[in-house]
Formats: C-alpha cells, structure tokens, sequence
C-alpha cells in the first residue's frame, strides 16, 4: 500500500493535504485557532497519527488528538469554560493513563506539546512533565 504524504501546499498552487486539513477542522472544533499551532507541529500530529493508524484514523481520531492537544495549549480552566467539567475530567484522565504508560499514543501528543514550547505551564506543573 502506499504510503500517504501529507503537504502544505506551495505559494498556493498545490492544496493542503487532506489529514492537515481535517486536523486543522478538528483543532478549531477544540477551540484552538490552527494558525496558533506551528505547521511542523501539525506535521508531526498527522505523522504520529499514522503510524496509530496505518491505513486512515477513524473519524473521532481527529477531535480526540485536538482535544487533548488543545488542553494541553489552553490549560484546564480555559478547556473547561469552552468544553465543560465532563471533557475536561476526560481529557485528564487520558493524560494521567499517558504518563503512567510513559510511551502511548497520547504520551507522543503531550511530548509534541511539550517539546514544541506550546503547552500550558499549569499543565507541566501537574502532571509532572519535563524533558529528560
């Protein structure tokens, strides 16, 4: 099977790939504005959302990855007054079970926010988060 290629497009003759289009729908549904986030970051969400799901991620995947990716920008006090205490606890609970398991999927989308100097300071603070 052949492998998909995401693209930026160029000087605007050539579109933006599909999945970086669909993350960017996501993140402006999670209440993070696309042009916020870097496009090497969002390279690397659809990158590491490939290799989850080789063949094509399930049409929730990109809500739940801008949803997380999103709490970890905002913070739990501006995700909650946009999304609510039920969205909130359940984004938590994902980032509780990723650092547990230290190398899942989520652990990759929090690392990426860490990594790329974007996430909350509250977020770092709580859960623990450094680089080693």
């Amino acid at each position: 099977m052949a492998q998909r290629r995401s693209s930026l497009g160029f000087l605007g003759m050539f579109g933006r790939s599909g999945d970086l289009r669909q993350l960017d729908t996501a993140l402006r549904g999670a209440d993070l504005h696309p042009a916020l986030v870097p496009e090497g970051v969002k390279l690397t969400i659809v990158n590491l959302m490939k290799d989850r799901w080789p063949d094509e991620p399930p049409p929730r995947a990109y809500p739940d990855v801008a949803r997380l990716f999103s709490y970890c920008i905002a913070g739990p006090e501006t995700f909650e007054s946009s999304h609510g205490l039920q969205q909130r606890q359940d984004v938590e609970r994902r980032i509780e079970a990723a650092v547990e398991a230290g190398d899942s999927f989520d652990a990759q989308i929090v690392l990426m926010a860490l990594h790329a100097k974007l996430i909350n300071a509250e977020v770092v603070e709580r859960y623990g988060l450094g680089v080693d």
